[in-house]
């Protein structure tokens, strides 16, 4: 069976997820220009639509719709495959009802008991070789799957906790500030509220996903396992039910046998599908690797809107840019004040402190920008010590010292410079956060690690159950030729020959 539409064959999938969260530095070579998103062209079974001419959207019904109907190969045959059932059972009690006599085809069968029950013999044992290698494979599906899963979930929670460090240093930087700023406390608790608005929908991201990936991984698995115990229990009791030549009995065997191949024949529908959606989620991953701005992932990746994102970065360096300018501003006017300059060498520690964004409206991070004898904002309290009259002193000391700069003053530099510094080290996690760094990082660590694994699992169940389909329909249709070739006759018990007197 090959794979409708021309859908791309190794893919990492499930992540890639839902997978490929990159590390930061990761380097990953797929092309010298950035790949646009896979569109497809699928059957649509949905009413009012042909076919779905779209990407990979898990929030449109059209697009689980045509990525369900690529098993339809598995869902159609369990429909013939029940219907012939339904229709062979009724015609044989509309026969059983009207004659008992032996149909002359019957004895078309005599002369081939041994042949029959050694094809008996053989399909049996590849029904139940593959039943081990569906065991094995819905095992390592699970496996696989929910390590995918744990990694995604992961991610998120990473994200939700950046944010949390993140609004707790803003909440002290506002408390340092209060005093002082209140037009910059008020924008940082509006910028703290737009991130709590984003950890609290990471969180029901989270939740709601990982609960709702959780149930299906879980469900797909019992479904499974379930479904091939007992085909593995049906299938050893027709064989001694067939040795032991109870006709009653073997025939609720392949009643029940012909119900559960129809059943394994859904499941390999419903497995070809696992494996088209795995393909397709792998491939968006990629592509969100190289090109997560235009991305059909955004709208429900746990990252921070972007729309919000760039607001946030533009504010916090502006703060911090408007903030140590006006320092610097004051810095120059006490020199020129005082009529110093900066070879000085009384204040030749004094210099301007060190603005590592540029001027607007993008206020760029530049940390490398400075001059080396630029004061680093968080040592600005250090040097400003040395020239601060304290309470304790008296002015005439303070004068003679060369002690400048008023406590009061000095407290407010220090509120400030202790705020910026914090602004600073919180930062990087703020541009982790809106460039989705953690995601990336995660994704891509799928893609190398998990996502060929992960679909050779997939192929693998999937092969399994297509060739324990085939060997049941083919087991179940020997069946019922052994069933009417000992229809009439008498056998000793574990004989596969009829008794000559039969």
């Amino acid at each position: 069976m090959s794979h409708p539409n021309g859908v791309a064959s190794p893919l990492f999938i499930f992540i890639l997820v839902f997978t490929s969260l990159f590390f930061p530095k990761f380097v990953l070579v797929f092309g010298s220009s950035p790949a646009e998103e896979r569109s497809f062209k699928r059957s649509d079974p949905l009413p009012h639509s042909k076919y779905y001419n779209g990407t990979y959207d898990v929030t449109n019904k059209h697009y689980w719709a045509s990525a369900a109907f690529t098993g339809v190969h598995g869902y159609v045959i369990a429909g013939i495959w029940m219907l012939s059932g339904l229709g062979f059972g009724i015609s044989m009690i509309f026969k059983t009802l009207k004659s008992t006599a032996s149909s002359p085809a019957i004895h078309l069968l005599d002369g081939y008991y041994v042949f029959m029950f050694l094809l008996v013999l053989l399909f049996t044992f590849l029904a139940i070789l593959a039943t081990s290698f569906v065991l094995a494979e819905n095992h390592n599906f699970l496996n696989k799957t929910q390590k995918l899963k744990n990694t995604i979930m992961k991610s998120g929670q990473d994200v939700r906790t950046t944010i949390k460090k993140v609004i707790n240093s803003m909440r002290i930087i506002q408390h340092l500030l209060h005093p002082y700023e209140l037009n910059t406390t008020r924008e940082l608790s509006v910028t703290s509220h737009r991130l709590g608005n984003a950890s609290r929908a990471i969180r029901r991201f989270v939740l709601k996903n990982g609960h709702t990936i959780d149930l299906t991984i879980r469900s797909s698995y019992k479904l499974h396992l379930v479904g091939i115990i007992f085909n593995l229990v049906l299938v050893v009791t027709g064989l001694v039910l067939l040795l032991l030549h109870w006709h009653p009995g073997f025939i609720t065997i392949i009643v029940l046998c012909w119900i559960l191949t129809t059943l394994f024949w859904v499941m390999t529908g419903f497995d070809f599908f696992l494996h088209t959606f795995s393909e397709d989620t792998c491939s968006a991953f990629e592509n969100f690797i190289q090109n997560p701005q235009n991305n059909s992932l955004k709208s429900i990746l746990p990252c921070i809107d972007s729309s919000n994102s760039d607001g946030i970065l533009t504010d916090i360096g502006r703060i911090i840019h408007t903030s140590i300018a006006k320092m610097n501003s004051k810095i120059t006017n006490v020199y020129r004040v005082l009529g110093l300059n900066r070879q000085n060498n009384d204040i030749s520690e004094f210099g301007k402190i060190c603005n590592p964004f540029s001027e607007g409206p993008n206020y760029t991070y530049n940390p490398g920008k400075c001059p080396r004898s630029a004061i680093p904002i968080g040592e600005l309290s250090l040097v400003l010590s040395r020239f601060t009259c304290y309470k304790e002193n008296s002015t005439k000391s303070c004068r003679r010292q060369r002690k400048i700069i008023p406590q009061k003053a000095y407290d407010k530099a220090l509120a400030y410079s202790q705020s910026l510094q914090d602004m600073l080290k919180i930062y990087p996690d703020l541009k982790s956060l809106t460039e989705c760094t953690i995601l990336k990082d995660t994704f891509a660590d799928v893609v190398m690690n998990q996502c060929k694994s992960f679909k050779v699992s997939i192929q693998l169940l999937w092969s399994s159950m297509l060739s324990l389909s085939i060997f049941m329909v083919t087991l179940v249709v020997i069946w019922v030729v052994r069933a009417f070739q000992e229809k009439g006759r008498c056998f000793s018990r574990c004989s596969i020959v009829p008794n000559s007197s039969g």
